[in-house]
């Protein structure tokens, strides 16, 4: 290691340094000729003190210290072992998990003598180290390369020998991922390319969402190798109860078939079916004979109510756009046919009522006395005097009747929802909306989403905007003709994705019910198996100020009543735990805080859902494995042929040692020798002066 000085000023400046420790050592030490120290103690003084001047006026200049450091990197070879249960599922299984792993290991140990020798295990995630249990869900082999591309880059790997059947499941292609890899691949093929007999369900559509009371469709698709003249039965049952049975006869040596049915959603919440396939003599496998399925059911569809004062084409498009919804249920009359309560809606949609007929004002009336949200269109028949009565956060003079066009431009500041960018860049090529000719005078609460342009001119009228009142959300579209909304984006796009999933984004905050509970715990109702749990808790003062001052404890419950308690961490404001994987099955919780002399608690459900992956494809991939080694290099290799690979990389003259300069610049004042140096000088200066007699 070598170190130099090196300074940004001119070189001749170091003299005034030197200067400047002569003259300070001459003024303290020679300014009249009456001394109490004898010569040789004057002159030694007077350096010290110059020296020591001179490295605190060096250190003014802004000095740096580079120190050039040289080491050496061996070869670096890198050994990654497929940890996925597919490993065991093949016909070699008991050479892989016990022989094959013994030989793998034992070529890690060999090959350490003459490169740096790292090993992995990847499966559903990468681990350090040959973690053999052969028991991942999943198999991610893109994740491996880019795991060691975060790790190695710029470093001296010069391989990667890759032990695996070439089946992955999860993740992007590895072809595509390990494309520019600077190194070396060497592959060795295990598990079997031919297909066995086996007989799995291959495939299960279903809906993810259902209504408590409907049915849904569940579609199942089987395979069958090699079982020609076999016999077995497909069944769906939930729990004991058996929901749907039917004969599967095997007619050849490989059969695909589709069996469809319908289930009825009976019980709310999440709801787990298995849908099986009985066994048949000489499978290699029953693991993959079931696939579990998971339906939320839901007890009950929000209820809209959307009222007009006349018929008009805004209508229909408002309908289809909501419909597509499954969550809600849309009830669309004339409101002078409306003679039920508002109360039993979770959102109430008022298309140019109250108009200028007097029709609605029984509506408007009973709006007074609920909090049910709104949402009101303006139109050339709307009343505005009367809508100005409502409070919606937004007043519009009486107008003379005449109209402007305007289209629509989204308002940067808005923060109630957030709108995709399809959604943003399309919204001001909208035909314009006829909107009332007035002045436009917002209230404080309200927040606009969407500003009028007329003609060229942008303004800072609102077209749509938004109020959160004392009692209720509302919202406002100060223009009728949403109709031509609709058409232009199916003109545009050959669809009408982007007008959908605007108003559905309206409806959806409109209509969300607002939890004013102080305390609230955040949780997911489903993960899968490999997932950690993650539970998310709020709790909120009287003022409703979010606070984690007590502590919040929550109780997991599996379905054999085995308790798993925890605490949760607090956050900047909030709560947060990380329960780590669970085994499948269904849990409850219970979570409970007490603050200000009062108890709160929780309770709740999740599902963690078993993951068989694995089991769906049991046949290897030695072609994606062939394909990445002749890329990169390198050539697959199969278990008894483990020793070429070590041949291989003994005969390649282009593995050797990379020697490393690395430079590092330090701020003199941050280099504690040089410290020291200068207060051992000034130390040694004060204890001759002192043992001499002086002060």
């Amino acid at each position: 290691m070598g170190f130099s000085l090196i300074t940004t000023y001119p070189a001749w400046l170091l003299i005034l340094c030197v200067l400047a420790g002569i003259v300070f050592a001459g003024i303290l030490y020679y300014r009249d000729t009456d001394h109490d120290f004898s010569k040789l103690t004057l002159r030694t003084l007077a350096l010290l003190r110059g020296v020591s001047v001179a490295l605190i006026a060096f250190l003014l200049l802004s000095p740096l210290l580079k120190s050039t450091s040289r080491y050496t990197e061996k070869p670096i070879v890198l050994l990654a072992l497929d940890n996925s249960a597919s490993i065991r599922m093949g016909k070699d299984s008991a050479f892989i998990t016990k022989d094959f792993t013994e030989q793998y290991g034992k070529l890690a140990e060999r090959l350490s003598k003459k490169f740096e020798v790292q090993t992995y295990s990847f499966g559903d995630k990468v681990t350090k180290g040959m973690n053999a249990t052969f028991s991942d869900k999943q198999t991610n082999m893109a994740e491996l390369f880019s795991e060691i591309k975060d790790r190695y880059s710029n470093r001296n790997l010069v391989a990667l020998i890759l032990a695996g059947d070439g089946i992955y499941n999860q993740g992007a292609d590895p072809l595509y991922v390990s494309e520019n890899a600077p190194y070396s691949i060497y592959t060795v093929a295990l598990g079997d390319t031919n297909q066995q007999k086996d007989l799995l369900v291959t495939r299960v559509n279903h809906n993810r969402i259902a209504y408590l009371g409907n049915d849904f469709p569940v579609e199942i698709t089987l395979s069958a190798y090699k079982l020609s003249g076999a016999n077995s039965r497909v069944t769906v049952s939930s729990g004991e109860q058996q929901l749907f049975s039917d004969n599967f006869p095997i007619g050849d040596q490989q059969v695909t078939r589709t069996f469809t049915t319908r289930l009825t959603a009976s019980k709310p919440g999440i709801q787990r079916y298995r849908v099986a396939v009985s066994p048949v003599p000489g499978e290699i496998s029953t693991a993959n004979n079931f696939q579990d399925i998971y339906v939320e059911v839901i007890d009950g569809r929000q209820k809209i109510l959307l009222l007009q004062a006349a018929p008009h084409p805004d209508i229909a498009a408002l309908k289809q756009a909501i419909e597509k919804n499954q969550s809600y249920s849309l009830e669309t009359k004339m409101v002078s046919d409306f003679t039920g309560s508002l109360s039993s809606y979770s959102l109430v949609i008022l298309h140019q009522v109250p108009s200028l007929n007097d029709v609605g004002f029984q509506v408007t009336n009973q709006l007074k006395t609920v909090s049910v949200p709104v949402l009101y269109i303006i139109g050339s028949q709307s009343n505005l005097p009367a809508y100005n009565n409502l409070m919606a956060g937004l007043s519009i003079p009486q107008s003379t009747g005449n109209l402007n066009e305007a289209t629509g431009i989204v308002n940067p500041d808005f923060s109630l929802f957030s709108l995709s960018p399809d959604i943003t860049q399309i919204l001001p090529e909208f035909p314009p909306l006829n909107v009332p000719f007035s002045q436009y005078k917002p209230g404080t609460a309200a927040q606009v989403l969407l500003y009028q342009k007329i003609g060229n001119v942008n303004t800072k009228i609102p077209l749509i905007l938004f109020n959160q009142g004392v009692d209720r959300k509302s919202a406002t579209i100060t223009g009728e003709g949403i109709w031509r909304w609709r058409l232009d984006d199916y003109a545009k796009t050959g669809n009408q994705f982007a007008f959908d999933e605007f108003f559905t984004r309206i409806v959806q905050y409109l209509a969300v019910k607002e939890d004013k509970s102080q305390f609230r715990v955040i949780v997911k109702s489903s993960f899968s198996e490999s997932d950690a749990v993650e539970i998310d808790a709020e709790l909120y003062n009287d003022s409703y100020q979010l606070i984690n001052d007590p502590e919040v404890n929550i109780v997991i419950t599996d379905e054999n009543k085995k308790s798993y308690p925890y605490a949760f961490t607090r956050t900047s404001n909030a709560y947060y735990l990380n329960a780590g994987s669970l085994p499948p099955g269904d849990y409850t919780y219970k979570a409970t805080t007490d603050f200000a002399g009062k108890s709160f608690q929780k309770t709740g459900m999740f599902t963690v859902m078993e993951l068989n992956m694995e089991a769906m494809n049991t046949v290897a991939d030695h072609t994606l494995l062939n394909t990445i080694s002749a890329r990169h290099s390198g050539k697959m290799v199969y278990p008894s042929q483990l020793s070429q690979i070590e041949e291989l990389l003994s005969q390649r003259d282009d593995l050797k040692t990379i020697a490393y300069t690395q430079k590092r610049y330090t701020d003199l004042v941050s280099y504690i020798p040089f410290l020291i140096l200068l207060l051992l000088l000034i130390s040694a200066e004060w204890f001759l002066r002192k043992r001499n007699g002086s002060y």
